[in-house]
């Protein structure tokens, strides 16, 4: 990677020192080629890099393996956490608007919510043949 950046330094050099001796009339066309040798370079990193993630998981799928988790905790928890810290104010205004009732109202809109995000994303009400097959079974 280290070569790319000195090619890219030269481009940039490149493209001062012509800026300079043509004036800055021709600034326009001279930033707008150096920014497509740029974006050409992008995309070709892009590029090797989606190759080689496709050929990582077509090799990891021919293998029999399970796809990694690709959520992050926050993805993956994210709701439940927010809704832990909305129960705050929620439960006090069940309480202030209709006492016990309110608070109880307020905590099954809470848990209705999480339940159905739950059973929606696949995490506790997954169907059997859902369930990706055990390590332990043969």
């Amino acid at each position: 990677m280290e070569a790319r950046d000195h090619e890219l330094k030269k481009e940039l050099a490149a493209t001062l020192q012509a800026r300079g001796e043509l004036g800055a009339e021709y600034e326009t066309a001279l930033i707008d080629s150096f920014l497509e040798k740029v974006e050409q370079r992008l995309d070709t990193t892009l590029d090797r890099r989606v190759r080689r993630q496709l050929a990582e998981q077509q090799m990891s799928a021919a293998r029999g393996a399970r796809p990694a988790e690709s959520w992050r905790f926050g993805e993956r928890h994210g709701l439940g956490i927010v809704s832990l810290i909305l129960a705050i104010p929620l439960s006090a205004i069940g309480v202030a608007n209709a006492d016990v009732e309110g608070l109880v109202v307020a905590w099954l809109g809470i848990v209705g919510v999480n339940a159905f995000q739950a059973a929606r994303g696949g995490g506790l009400f997954r169907r059997r043949e859902d369930r990706a097959p055990s390590d332990w079974r043969d």
